[in-house]
């Protein structure tokens, strides 16, 4: 009898859903993804931090502040944008954006915020300047340039915190996403935070299926 070398043990999703190859593993996972990100969101109350944070791109162009190299503009060249908010000791709703400028963040902040918010967080990017006299939304801004983090009750640790979150799990867990399937994973980052005290939360993610 011919001997056959044995098949590679298949990895990760595809092992533990029980598939036959990565790629049907790859595809379900998207599936749930796409549903995770279609569960109704309450606007966020109280006190809101508001930011951005950028994904991927070359090491030469990452942006100027700390930790950066390079020269690269806002975000740096071919990176993603993802903006997010979150409700301190609540929710965060987080979505991929393709500009910063003042109007995404304005469509963006009236989409998830209620008129009922305590205060708006945000730093000190030209997108939230006047903040309060386009939206009549209560704001504060800190100034990282200047290295002020905290001033008051104003800062953005929380949603900081939640992009700690998202960067460790893309490059500890699922190593590299593409710009394409980017909007998917943070849709399950999101569901992921907001069910972060929810016992039954294998549950909650049947029912979003």
């Amino acid at each position: 009898m011919p001997w056959h070398s044995p098949a590679p043990l298949l990895s990760g999703p595809a092992r533990l859903m029980g598939f036959g190859s990565y790629s049907t593993a790859l595809n379900m996972c998207n599936k749930i993804r796409v549903a995770l990100g279609n569960v109704e969101f309450k606007q966020l109350v109280g006190y809101v931090e508001v930011d951005e944070t950028y994904i991927g791109g070359k090491a030469k162009n990452k942006h100027k502040g700390p930790g950066g190299k390079g020269g690269g503009g806002q975000g740096g060249s071919g990176k993603a944008i993802i903006r997010g908010a979150v409700e301190r000791k609540g929710n965060v709703v987080a979505r991929v954006i393709k500009r910063v400028d003042r109007t995404t963040a304005l469509k963006f902040l009236r989409e998830v915020v209620s008129h009922k918010v305590s205060l708006i967080s945000t730093d000190e990017a030209a997108a939230y300047h006047e903040l309060q006299r386009h939206t009549g939304l209560p704001h504060g801004y800190v100034t990282h340039s200047r290295e002020e983090y905290v001033q008051g009750v104003v800062h953005t640790n929380t949603i900081e915190g939640f992009w700690s979150l998202v960067k460790r799990g893309i490059v500890g867990t699922f190593h590299k996403v593409s710009a394409k399937y980017l909007p998917l994973y943070v849709n399950e980052f999101e569901f992921r935070y907001n069910n972060r005290m929810n016992a039954d939360f294998f549950g909650a993610a049947i029912r979003a299926c």
